[in-house]
Parts: C-alpha cells; sequence; structure tokens
C-alpha cells in the first residue's frame, strides 16, 4: 500500500504527491489530524473551521477519482506504525512543507520512522520553494521556470479500495480552541476558490493596483485567494498560469478596452513570487519564527513588555481609529488587506515598542491565510529587526486620511465614532464630548514614532558589526533580479526539484 498523506495541499488536481503514489499501486488517501499540532499557539478556531471545509471537499474530490479520504486523529508517527502493522505500507508521499516549528521537528521524527522501516518518503515540490538551498543566486529564474511547468492532472486511484475506518473530527472545545467573535469568516474549499480566481481575473480585479491598500476597497478588490493558497486548495502554479492566461487575453483585446487590466495583473503577477520569496526565508532559517533575524536586537524589546497596551491593540482600543478598526475588522472577518496588516504590526512594535513575538501569535490566530513563512519573515521587516530593511514607522493618523478618506471603514467598525465629525475621524480626542465611550490614545503617536525611530536608527549607526551582520542576511535572504547565474544552462529538464537546476 502507498500512503499519500495530505497536509498543506487539500486538492486533487496539480498534485505531484498524488499522482507519484498512483503510478506505484493502491493509493490510501490519509490526512492525519494532529491534537498536539492544534494545542500550538498560533493555532485557532478560524483556521480548524476553514480545513473542515477544504477536507469535506477533498472527500469528494477523492471519491471520484477511486478512494475516499481517511482520516485518522494522533500523532503521525504512530497512525503510520498502525497503518503499517495491517497494511505493509510501501510508500509514503506528500510534498515538501515550510510550515511553523512543531511541523518541522514532527518531520523529522516522520524521517527517522520511514527510515527505521526502509520505506522510502517522497517528498515532491508544490511551490518554489527550495530545499538545502545554498544561496539566493537564480532563485527567481528558478520559480519562473516551476510555475511554467505543466500542470499535472488528476490521477485516476487503484481500483483495488483499501478498507481503512475515518477517525471522527474532534470538537474545536476539544482541541482547546477557542471561537474569536466573528461575522463573516471565509469559506474553504476548492470550489470556493476557484470562484476567487475566476472573478478577480474576470471581474474584482482591474483596480486591484491602487484599490489593494485601502481596507475601503481592498476586501473587494484583492484576489482573496491567500487563505486557499496557505490550505492548498489551489497550487500556486495553477493561479500563476491562470493569471499569464488573463494576461494573454488582455493583450490581445483592443486597446480601448484593456482598461486597468493591464496593471493589476503586473501587480498581481510579482505578488505570486513574492509568496514564495517570503517563505524561502523560513525554510531556509526556521528560527526567524522565534527569534530576531538580526542578533543587534535581540535586546531591545524583550524587557518591561507592556500587557495593558498589547491588549487594548488586541481589542481595538488604543484610541488610533485606524489601528482599532483594522484589529476589529480582523478579529470580525479573519482578512486584512497588506498595507494595514503592516500598520497594525507596526504600530504595536514602534509605537507600543512591544517585542514583535506575542502580537505575531496573536495576528496568527487571527489570520485565517496564515502562513509562518510570510508571517514571521512580514513581522519582523514591520518591527525593524532583520536588519537589512528600511525603517517604516506608520503614521496612523496619516494612513487614516489617506485610506480612508471619508471614514468609511472607520465608522463601520469603530460604532461609538459615528456621529463624529469628519473633520475628527482619525482624532477624535480633539472632540472629547462626541467619543460616546471610546478611549483616548494610550501613547502620543509623535513622541512615540520618535522615541522609537532614535532607538532603531541609533543601533544601525556606524555600527560595523551590525553592517558586517546584516550583509550576511542579505546574502541569505535578499531577493535577486530574475535571471539565470552564468553556471546555468536552459536545457530542458522532466523534474528541477532534483537538481538540474542548482539549488
Amino acid at each position: 500500500m502507498n500512503i499519500i498523506w495530505f497536509k498543506r495541499d487539500l486538492r486533487v488536481d496539480d498534485h505531484e504527491a498524488l499522482a507519484q503514489a498512483a503510478q506505484h499501486g493502491p493509493v490510501l488517501p490519509l490526512y492525519i489530524l494532529e491534537p498536539k499540532l492544534w494545542c500550538q499557539s498560533d493555532m485557532s478556531y478560524r483556521h480548524y473551521i476553514f480545513l473542515q471545509d477544504c477536507l469535506a471537499e477533498l472527500n469528494q474530490s477523492l471519491e471520484k477519482i477511486g478512494q475516499e479520504l481517511i482520516v485518522k486523529v494522533g500523532n503521525v508517527v504512530d497512525v503510520l506504525e498502525d497503518l503499517h502493522k495491517r497494511h505493509s505500507i510501501k510508500s509514503l508521499s506528500s510534498h515538501q512543507e515550510t510550515w511553523n516549528g512543531w511541523t518541522y521537528k514532527r518531520d523529522k521524527s516522520v524521517k527517522r520512522w520511514c527510515k527505521s522501516y526502509n520505506i522510502p518518503w517522497h517528498e515532491p515540490v508544490q511551490n518554489g520553494v527550495v530545499r538545502r538551498l545554498n544561496n539566493r543566486n537564480g532563485w527567481s529564474a528558478r520559480w519562473y521556470y516551476q510555475m511554467k511547468q505543466p500542470l499535472i492532472d488528476k490521477p485516476l486511484l487503484n481500483l483495488q479500495v483499501i478498507e481503512e475506518p475515518t477517525d471522527a473530527f474532534p470538537s474545536y472545545t476539544e482541541l482547546g480552541l477557542i471561537e474569536y467573535s466573528s461575522s463573516v469568516l471565509q469559506k474553504g474549499g476548492r470550489t470556493e476558490a476557484l470562484k476567487l480566481l475566476h472573478s478577480f481575473l474576470y471581474e474584482r480585479g482591474e483596480g486591484y493596483t491602487k484599490e489593494m491598500s485601502s481596507p475601503v476597497t481592498a476586501f473587494e478588490s484583492c484576489s482573496r485567494l491567500s487563505s486557499h493558497l496557505a490550505f492548498g486548495t489551489l497550487s500556486i502554479r495553477e493561479v500563476f498560469q491562470a493569471c499569464e492566461k488573463r494576461n494573454q487575453d488582455i493583450k490581445d483585446m483592443p486597446l480601448g478596452q484593456k482598461g486597468k487590466w493591464p496593471s493589476a495583473m503586473r501587480s498581481f503577477s510579482g505578488r505570486l513570487r513574492w509568496h514564495c520569496h517570503f517563505m524561502q526565508k523560513l525554510e531556509d532559517e526556521p528560527r526567524i519564527e522565534f527569534k530576531n533575524m538580526h542578533p543587534a536586537y535581540d535586546s531591545l524589546r524583550e524587557h518591561n513588555f507592556n500587557n495593558d497596551y498589547f491588549e487594548a491593540w488586541k481589542s481595538g482600543m488604543t484610541g488610533y481609529p485606524m489601528v482599532d478598526a483594522c484589529m476589529r475588522a480582523l478579529t470580525a472577518t479573519g482578512w486584512l488587506n497588506f498595507r494595514m496588516r503592516a500598520m497594525v504590526m507596526s504600530f504595536a512594535s514602534y509605537h507600543l515598542w512591544l517585542h514583535w513575538r506575542k502580537p505575531a501569535l496573536h495576528l496568527a490566530n487571527l489570520f485565517t491565510d496564515y502562513e509562518p513563512g510570510i508571517h514571521y519573515s512580514q513581522v519582523q521587516m514591520q518591527s525593524g529587526t532583520t536588519g537589512i530593511n528600511a525603517i517604516r514607522i506608520y503614521n496612523p493618523i496619516k494612513q487614516g486620511i489617506d485610506h480612508d478618506p471619508d471614514g468609511v471603514f472607520i465608522r463601520h467598525w469603530i460604532p461609538e465614532l459615528q456621529e463624529m465629525d469628519q473633520a475628527f475621524i482619525n482624532t477624535p480626542w480633539e472632540v472629547a464630548s462626541k467619543m460616546n465611550g471610546y478611549p483616548m490614545p494610550i501613547v502620543d503617536e509623535k513622541i512615540a514614532r520618535k522615541s522609537a525611530a532614535d532607538k532603531i536608527y541609533g543601533l544601525r549607526k556606524n555600527n560595523t558589526t551590525h553592517k558586517e551582520a546584516a550583509q550576511k542576511i542579505v546574502s541569505k535572504h535578499g531577493s535577486r533580479k530574475p535571471r539565470l547565474p552564468k553556471t546555468v544552462t536552459k536545457r530542458k529538464t522532466s523534474n528541477p526539484a532534483q537538481g538540474e537546476l542548482p539549488l
């Protein structure tokens, strides 16, 4: 029996691990619900609900090609041990995974188990992340190469159906998950993903380039595919190729009919590459989930964590309307556009001077599309601890004026300010009599921003040690132009993941 172990790849289309397993005899499609994983502090109720939507539809898809999904609850090694005793596992297949620190350690245990029984574990690549990468030279070219490979057809599974009972899902309370107050959580499953992809590329996405920055327009104008990429109901290659096809359709249009679509597709296509670019950072250096990327910042915020500030930030009660509206919207919906994610993290790290780790875990709980590689890389960028990125301290008042000029978003999520005069919607403390219970600012924006900037720039200025460490970080993690290095030939290869292009 060959096991296909589904992880963050909950689909049957463009699924190399499934296709490979199907070539070698009877296949058992397996998903293992790991209670200890769901006890980790970055896991949440909304992830669990989205997962169940995805698994329900994955099961339907698998039944159509010959074998239902088997769900087991428990430790992966224990589950595999039990299955091996009763079915004699011939091989294990799953896509390579770059996820949180807990799954990294779990995969090491699985590798040891497979080795103990001489069971091959096949781990094809499903995105542009490269395992055991020496440096970033040629990475972008390799990413494009991977994205342009033909999509893999769904296989027909062996008609010899394997009889194996499936376990019931534990309730979220049994897993210790807490249901946050939410109103409009995103629905999971491939059908929903395909609808979003089509509507973005052909209907909603024309204003993407400009409208993605404002929370007023972003909920509709952004693709909203991030959760589906995180859970793998779509492969990033499918999205890239759909985008390329749409690009070609737009090029063939008469000039007067193209509108803003060319700009929208360029912007979106670039962000698909950034998706894997940031995941690659965690693959190359798993410690950045827990530690500062640049060691010079190790003692900067570790002491005197202000829990009152943290709780005010979490609950949307800092006294800064744009920050609070974003946190309340995120709590209710599980999603926020990128610029506002950057702003709320920047505010926590700079204005409130909180160490990034606790805010990062809280945001991980709230983001339905939580992807550790992207999440922790971005959190550190917005906190100024990478040592290589420009310091960007967002002024929440200016962000409100720029991206919610009419106060539509603020009034929707902060009902206390619905009657506030437009002139004071971003500075309601100037008309304290109309705040209706909304709090005064917990810090002075200008003073807090200057204090944070002075500390960060003071650490960087004329610091040779800082510069030397930063150069090493650039070499390891910095982006490169999408060109092949001189040592790479452009010959065709059927499987670049096995080394035809340099790692």
